[in-house]
């Protein structure tokens, strides 16, 4: 499948919460969860280098349309809800449309 739309976006745990930020936000590549659907086709968290409390997420979706209604179901919404208890403030959202690329992990 082939990702025609993604996001990136930058999360800041409170101070010495990006251990726990990370864990749960590789929860939603557990079964039933939103990154293991078909039609998420990248599902990457990643970590500033420089500031352990500072995490990002990169997504690619099959359509913009799939995103938003798996991530209205009742498992992402229970992962949205426990993460906002664990950031310092508002997460920064850059959207993007997929060109070409690969990914491999």
């Amino acid at each position: 499948m082939i990702a025609d739309y993604g996001f990136t976006a930058t999360l800041t745990a409170r101070p010495g919460m990006g251990d726990c930020l990370v864990d749960l936000l590789l929860t939603g590549l557990n079964e039933g969860s939103p990154g293991a659907s078909e039609h998420c086709v990248v599902y990457l968290v990643s970590r500033s280098a420089s500031d352990p409390d500072v995490v990002h997420v990169t997504e690619g979706w099959t359509s913009e349309e799939e995103h938003h209604r798996i991530f209205a179901g009742e498992a992402a919404q229970a992962i949205v809800a426990q993460i906002d208890g664990l950031l310092a403030r508002e997460s920064e959202y850059t959207d993007y449309v997929p060109v070409r690329g690969k990914a491999a992990f």
